[in-house]
């Protein structure tokens, strides 16, 4: 992978085709006025994303656009900085706490147990060098978790094992995917350091099974020896209709900025109550409990999401709007936002599945595959294909892995129409 340079690493492959200047396409202009949300009607949701109609979006998953609620809330916090900084501040001075309310609305669990950060990057960071590791023990993760969680975990020092969960994707079965983690805990593994979607191939893994398993792994073992369930779940946050307390993990990381179509540079860290307690805040946080621990020489104060949360100034207007993010969903409906990415997924499986030439990598069971879709194209390379469909007006990217395939990813901001189209390139 010595040609994936940082640019292409970051868009995911999608400067193949020259960067976004497709031959023909100028961007158009959001629409001035729009008619007043309808959360139950499709066309209207699509109507919130300023995206571009000159494009097909199937990579909107790289980096969001911000629908209009969302958008409206970041202008109106940036408004308010901008004419009393000191003021404004004063005035939100629970708005973090308000961002909290609604992850823990939408997430399951308590407001206290959620950190904020800016991304899943620094969420994972964060998460993997703070928890407590004695002598000996382990980290288990896998061979298909992204850059992120092994660099995250190389960099802290950790003595990490990897195991494979399965060998073919289109393959993968539930039963495979947990004997195969099963069989790589032990009396030491500490931390298991999972993916919920992988970006490689678009499985989903069985996150609820995983943790019943090392539930019975852990049943004979201290609780200072008890492994604990870690979860990116990037690409499921947004997607997926089970919550973080449906999964039984002990922490979950996620950028918002993706499936939940959130302000772009946030995310958060979530915790089942008590997880907390296994880990110790990294940079110092600018709460209460903090200062306190600061100005009266204290002993550090138990470990809380707000703790957790990186202090100093952030791009306040876009963390503030996170809570219209979920408020946006939920007002969609989070059943209904996986039901018609599924409808779409679908639609392109069985588009698919007519071409000889295409060889789909992600899992048909809805229990394995979320809103991603990475296939390859006979006698064409991945990039190559991104550029055909880029100059077809049609944005996907390329795994930025070792293993390279490529991605798309159908969602609340395309349609049948744009999924048809897909098709008709690939038909070429």
């Amino acid at each position: 992978m010595a040609d994936l340079t940082r640019r292409r690493f970051l868009v995911g492959g999608t400067a193949a085709a020259g960067g976004l200047a497709l031959a023909g396409c100028t961007t158009a202009a959001a629409p001035a006025e729009l008619p007043p949300f309808d959360p139950g009607d499709w066309a209207s949701v699509r109507a919130q994303f300023p995206l571009s109609r000159e494009v097909r979006q199937f990579s909107a998953y790289v980096l969001a656009t911000h629908p209009r609620p969302v958008a409206d809330a970041i202008a109106r916090h940036r408004a308010e900085l901008d004419k009393d900084t000191h003021a404004y501040l004063g005035v939100q001075a629970g708005a973090e706490d308000a961002v909290r309310a609604a992850a823990a609305q939408y997430l399951g669990g308590r407001a206290s147990d959620i950190a904020l950060t800016d991304s899943t990057t620094m969420g994972l960071g964060l998460l993997y060098a703070g928890l407590r590791l004695t002598p000996g023990q382990q980290v288990l993760t896998t061979e298909h978790d992204f850059f992120s969680t092994h660099q995250a975990l190389r960099m802290r020092g950790a003595d990490v094992r990897r195991v494979r969960l399965y060998d073919d994707p289109a393959a993968a079965s539930a039963e495979e995917i947990v004997a195969r983690l099963r069989a790589g805990l032990t009396p030491a593994t500490r931390v298991v350091a999972i993916t919920w979607v992988h970006s490689v191939t678009g499985v989903k893994l069985p996150v609820r099974a995983i943790a019943d398993a090392i539930a019975a792994h852990n049943a004979p073992l201290a609780p200072a020896d008890r492994a604990l369930l870690c979860v990116d779940a990037v690409h499921a946050l947004g997607v997926e209709v089970a919550t973080a307390a449906d999964l039984g993990c002990d922490f979950l990381v996620s950028g918002t900025h993706k499936w939940l179509f959130g302000p772009r540079g946030t995310g958060i860290v979530w915790a089942r109550e008590g997880a907390w307690a296994a880990a110790d805040p990294v940079l110092p946080s600018f709460s209460g409990p903090a200062f306190g621990e600061w100005l009266n020489d204290a002993p550090p104060p138990p470990t809380t999401g707000e703790l957790f949360t990186p202090g100093g100034y952030h791009s306040f207007e876009h963390r503030w709007a996170v809570a219209d993010a979920f408020a946006f969903h939920r007002a969609i409906g989070r059943d209904r936002v996986a039901a018609r990415t599924r409808e779409q997924v679908d639609r392109l499986r069985a588009g698919l599945a007519d071409l000889r030439q295409i060889r789909v990598r992600t899992p048909a069971a809805p229990e394995l595959s979320a809103g991603l879709v990475c296939f390859d194209v006979d006698g064409a390379t991945p990039d190559a294909v991104v550029a055909r469909l880029h100059a077809k007006g049609i944005a996907a990217t390329v795994t930025p892995y070792r293993e390279r395939h490529v991605r798309v990813g159908p969602s609340i901001a395309t349609a049948d129409d744009d999924v048809d189209a897909l098709l008709d390139v690939l038909r070429e």
